[in-house]
């Protein structure tokens, strides 16, 4: 009977860990700067942040908006705010007022 001895060779033991390196290199390198990595997640996050921000903004002037139509609805006519939103769409005031401006812009 006749057998074979197959001479082992050199570089046969290290395609196993060059396969394993390269896997975990391709997937670990995603993990990090993929679309889904850890660096796109840091970005999603700050855009939220500066989202929720915006979001707290818009609603504190809604809120605004909301509170002067009710005081000029016609339950409750405000003769003050009435004549206060004319005197700024205008730009009139009468010669004995002060008038003093707000920064704030709506």
């Amino acid at each position: 009977m006749w057998t074979r001895h197959h001479k082992k060779k050199k570089y046969g033991r290290f395609v196993l860990p060059v396969v394993t390196f390269a896997f975990l290199g391709y997937f670990g390198y995603h993990s990090v700067h993929g679309d889904y990595g850890l660096i796109a997640a840091q970005n999603f996050e700050r855009a939220r942040f500066e989202r929720d921000r915006t979001l707290t903004a818009l609603t504190t002037k809604r809120k605004s908006l909301e509170r002067q139509v009710e005081l000029m609805s016609d339950g409750s006519l405000d003769r003050d705010i009435i004549d206060e939103k004319a005197r700024y769409q205008l730009n009139m005031s009468r010669p004995d007022e002060i008038v003093i401006f707000n920064a704030h812009t709506d």
